[in-house]
């Protein structure tokens, strides 16, 4: 078994209620949206600070999976173009917040429901493998 395939099996244990799977594929997505929003609003030393995340999350997933990889790279540099053009209308800060906090609060009754704790608890590396457990739900994979 792949270090993928166990961290996804690990994962997959405490998220095998139905109301808590749509939640998660809902709520992951927005979380990896609004954390790249409010990264994008906290510049360190004029540097776009979500380039961090983008870069280190794509190196850590080309090193599990070329194939989600490929899946995650064109999600996340979309999300980063939806926070640029909400940027240039609006307070891109406050609805990245809003939205993070609001998602998280549905993570946690998801979990709730499930009876379990959120996987992220015993390994933060949980964190990044919730998006790639969501497109292995909604796309089917294996």
């Amino acid at each position: 078994m792949s270090k993928l395939d166990s961290l996804m099996a690990k994962y997959a244990i405490s998220h095998q209620n139905h109301t808590n799977k749509l939640i998660h594929i809902i709520c992951v997505p927005a979380i990896m949206f609004s954390i790249i929003g409010i990264l994008m609003c906290v510049p360190l030393f004029k540097f776009n600070t979500a380039y961090i995340l983008i870069i280190g999350a794509s190196i850590y997933y080309f090193t599990l999976s070329k194939k989600y990889f490929g899946i995650m790279l064109p999600i996340v540099l979309v999300m980063y173009l939806a926070n640029i053009m909400i940027a240039r209308s609006a307070n891109l800060f406050v609805i990245s917040i809003s939205i993070f906090v609001i998602s998280w609060i549905f993570q946690f009754i998801g979990h709730k429901i499930e009876g379990k704790k959120p996987s992220f608890l015993d390994d933060l590396h949980f964190l990044l493998i919730g998006p790639l457990w969501v497109i292995k739900t909604l796309f089917k994979l294996k």
